[in-house]
């Protein structure tokens, strides 16, 4: 018995010996990118390097306020990138609405020294080529950051995706106009400074991502709310022509939706100069940015139609095909209409679209009714959803399918559980984000009890965006078959308490409202 018991611990210990030099992937201490050599950070299992806070272009303030991102200024040595950098110049966050403190940025730092991103990627091993994603935060055009809990790329990094995440100045700091502006740029346009950065940050992936072990020519670009918007932008600019093949385009685009032109935007901000005492574009910039929030935060609304950035308003270029040509994965949730303030009765809600929409007002209460105070709300939260979210992303859905390309459409609906005032929400805006990169893990479970239904959603979902980021296509093995989507029959997969394809139940009046919004 000695005998065995000697020879079996004999044999355990060589096991133990051959484990210990058993091949793994190789895990890498620096990486050089552009600028110099950075290092990052181990998760906890070891399995994902991350490095958090690595900057892509140089800091905008100073006399760089308002312009186009330039050259990251070089180091010496290692830099650490073990945290986040500063989030862009915004308004402190605070929960508010479904959107608890997972959904928001850190409280600090929030600067306008903010053009970092961040990197999610598992081992390397020789010459592999892995796909990547760039995420873009949304925030209506004025908030978010690269360092939401929600935005984390690990679970993604995991699956065989190098996920990134960077940050775009927001606010009167990425959407600023101004006639001086205009002159000195040598492109004759100002004001889409945030989406120049979201180029930046593309170009830094297309530059460097091979060191991270990811395949520059396969990149997809994804975003929520305006992060979505942005992605629309982005498919519409020849700026960003060949820096990915693929977009994920969250609740959000712009087709449908009236932009300011260059003479508008720079209309404002001349406003916007005089409300703080300036007459020069110098002694803009001297201004200390907490002013410039001040007086400048009502009047940027995002995007505008420059004749650089966005050569033309969106619908005529996608009308006529001029943008590049990608696959698209988009979709809308449920519950996500932001009617602020009480709903109108049913009879001011008729009197209010009777005036609003004249001769096409009857047609649009057939398809949003409201004969009864109750059905008078609800239609208020649906063409609420609609007009902001649903008939931008379903048009942009048809208009790439009739010309050609892949697409896939979703519907959210799933209700997540919440307890209080929370418990109102449903499938609200930006609510399937955390099950889509599968980071249930960030949810607040005392606000939102989550269950067995919510994980294999995550699971689900996750794996759908997963197989579209490295081919193209959400279908695969072990998830419900998602159909292409095609203007002929119009199926979607529902993602809910129960996934899956269907024809989209409500077509008929978001054609009516894609056509109605699309009017000059």
């Amino acid at each position: 018995m000695k005998t065995s018991l000697l020879l079996l611990s004999a044999s355990f210990a060589a096991l133990l010996s051959t484990a210990a030099f058993i091949p793994v992937p190789k895990m890498f201490d620096t990486v050089a990118v552009t600028g110099g050599t950075i290092s990052g950070t181990l998760n906890k299992t070891g399995d994902v390097h991350v490095f958090r806070g690595i900057p892509f272009a140089a800091p905008p303030v100073g006399i760089l306020r308002w312009k186009a991102p330039q050259p990251v200024k070089p180091w010496s040595g290692i830099r650490a990138c073990a945290a986040f950098g500063p989030s862009p110049m915004q308004g402190a966050p605070a929960p508010f609405g479904p959107w608890s403190a997972e959904y928001l940025i850190a409280p600090e730092p929030i600067s306008e020294d903010c053009l970092y991103l961040n990197v999610w990627t598992g081992a390397r091993s020789a010459n592999e080529k892995r796909p990547v994603l760039l995420w873009i935060y949304g925030g209506g055009f004025n908030s978010g950051g690269g360092n939401v809990p929600l935005y984390d790329g690990e679970a993604t990094a995991r699956k065989g995706v190098i996920y990134v995440s960077a940050n775009y100045r927001v606010g009167p700091f990425g959407f600023f106009a101004h006639p001086e502006l205009t002159r000195e740029s040598g492109t004759n346009a100002s004001g889409n400074y945030g989406l120049m950065d979201q180029v930046s940050a593309l170009k830094w992936v297309k530059a460097n991502i091979a060191q991270f072990g990811g395949d520059p020519n396969n990149v997809t670009i994804a975003g929520q709310s305006a992060g979505s918007m942005s992605v629309n932008c982005l498919v519409a600019s020849p700026l960003a022509k060949n820096l990915f093949t693929k977009v994920i385009a969250e609740s959000g685009a712009s087709l449908a939706r009236p932009m300011a032109t260059l003479a508008q935007a720079e209309e404002s901000g001349l406003k916007v100069m005089q409300a703080l005492g300036t007459s020069s574009l110098a002694e803009l910039r001297a201004k200390p940015a907490a002013d410039i929030m001040q007086k400048g935060q009502g009047s940027v609304r995002g995007p505008i139609v420059d004749g650089y950035v966005l050569p033309e308003p969106m619908a005529a270029l996608f009308g006529a095909g001029r943008q590049n040509k990608v696959t698209l994965l988009t979709g809308w949730n449920e519950d996500e209409g932001m009617a602020f303030g009480p709903p109108k009765n049913a009879a001011d809600y008729k009197r209010q679209i009777r005036q609003q929409y004249g001769a096409d007002a009857e047609t649009l209460l057939r398809y949003y009714p409201g004969e009864t105070d109750a059905q008078a709300a609800a239609s208020q939260n649906n063409l609420s959803r609609d007009q902001i979210f649903g008939a931008q992303n379903f048009g942009w859905a048809n208009l790439e399918s009739q010309q050609g390309r892949n697409v896939y459409v979703y519907r959210f609906t799933r209700k997540l559980p919440a307890t209080g005032d929370y418990a109102r929400y449903g499938a609200f805006h930006t609510g399937e984000v955390a099950y889509a990169y599968d980071n249930l893990q960030f949810i607040d479970h005392q606000l939102r009890p989550l269950n067995a239904t919510d994980d294999a959603l995550a699971k689900t979902m996750s794996a759908y965006w997963v197989n579209f980021i490295k081919t193209g296509n959400p279908d695969g093995k072990g998830v419900p078959h998602w159909p292409a989507y095609r203007v002929a029959d119009k199926q979607i997969m529902t993602l809910g308490d129960k996934v899956q394809a269907q024809s989209i139940p409500d077509a008929p009046s978001l054609d009516f409202l894609f056509t109605l919004l699309s009017r000059p």
